[in-house]
């Protein structure tokens, strides 16, 4: 089993090495030429200097598996250990990034900028509140910061005002090359495998939040629904291209400051996306809680996309995606939106905006 894990985890860190973020921007380039990366996106590739130096050594010994990149001086290059006296991956970048893949999942850590502390990012628990069958408690109307999210059409105009809160991204998770992430099962058949794999307790809650997204990614989708989950960007990018075709723009929401409070929020001005013969054709994907990227994306024929200014109380700017669902007759009764908003599905549009780790997918002229 040592040397199972052992194995596992030195093909782990030499991907998050050497190709971690290479080969899915190869191929987004590829696939789509002049498609500008959204902040999303971007967030979800490890740091490009993993990929910018020159040379990469690998050492096996009897303390795990040590793997050197270097620019041609000691101070500088990533450096890898796995297995070592406590087990895991550890990836140290020479900015101070550290992935550390262990017995408690995946996290990562970077320094802070401009004299902000360092952000820790790990996994954390929660169902999406923008799954179509997701059914909401009573008390998340209270501490969930997904309320705020959901409006009435009705409201996206010009003038309008809305308490929102926009905060930096908690989901850390990484992009894995696809030849990667396809070696690895994400299935609930072979839950104990993964949960093995990563060295997490199945009793723990990094373990009980990744059974719930595998679960929530093989239930059926509602009617008219079509969904996958994309466990790469390459993947990703296969799954919205083969619904809306080649000519695709991908957004996502972007703040001017990274965390803001509980505010009052003006729209500006709002944009519908996509072109004339599709308005009402896109593919949303929600970044998911897991050990690595793990994006849930559906296409449904009745949603519109928008792109919305606003401006906070503090000034604070924010360029948000909205999605508004014309017909949410499918959904589930007890879904977050109808209970915040006080509607019955079926009846009037619901909107949300989308948290900063979302994208929406629209066609393009």
């Amino acid at each position: 089993m040592e040397l199972k894990f052992l194995h596992i985890l030195t093909y782990l860190s030499l991907a998050l090495v050497a190709s971690h973020a290479a080969l899915p921007v190869t191929y987004w380039n590829t696939k789509l030429p002049n498609t500008p990366m959204p902040k999303a996106i971007k967030e979800s590739l490890l740091p490009s200097g993993l990929t910018e130096d020159k040379s990469t050594s690998v050492d096996v010994g009897k303390g795990g598996v040590n793997v050197g990149v270097h620019k041609g001086h000691s101070s500088g290059g990533t450096n890898v250990n796995v297995g070592g006296h406590k087990g895991g991956v550890n990836v140290n970048t020479p900015g101070g990034t550290h992935v550390g893949v262990g017995k408690g999942g995946v996290g990562v850590t970077t320094p802070g900028h401009h004299g902000k502390p360092p952000v820790s990012v790990g996994v954390h628990p929660g169902p999406s509140p923008f799954l179509y069958n997701y059914a909401a408690k009573d008390d998340q109307l209270n501490d969930n910061p997904n309320v705020a999210s959901f409006f009435l059409e009705k409201d996206l105009h010009q003038g309008s005002n809305m308490h929102l809160q926009f905060v930096k991204n908690a989901n850390g998770a990484a992009f894995l090359p696809r030849e990667e992430a396809d070696s690895i099962p994400f299935s609930s058949q072979k839950m104990p495998e993964i949960l093995n794999q990563f060295s997490v307790d199945p009793d723990s809650e990094e373990g009980q939040i990744m059974k719930q997204t595998v679960q929530e990614c093989e239930e059926p989708g509602i009617k008219g629904e079509e969904k996958y989950c994309a466990t790469s960007l390459e993947s990703m990018v296969d799954f919205t291209t083969s619904k809306l075709g080649n000519k695709v723009q991908p957004l996502s929401t972007e703040t001017q400051n990274e965390n803001t409070q509980m505010q009052k929020y003006t729209i500006l001005g709002a944009k519908k996306m996509g072109n004339n013969n599709n308005n009402d054709k896109s593919v949303v994907c929600h970044k998911q809680n897991y050990a690595y990227a793990v994006f849930y994306c559906h296409k449904t024929e009745t949603t519109e996309s928008y792109m919305v200014s606003l401006v906070g109380a503090d000034g604070t700017k924010v360029k948000a995606v909205a999605v508004c669902h014309k017909d949410t007759s499918q959904w589930n009764p007890k879904h977050l939106a109808f209970k915040v908003l006080k509607v019955t599905p079926g009846s009037v549009p619901v909107c949300h905006f989308l948290p900063q780790d979302h994208i929406v997918w629209v066609p393009k002229n």
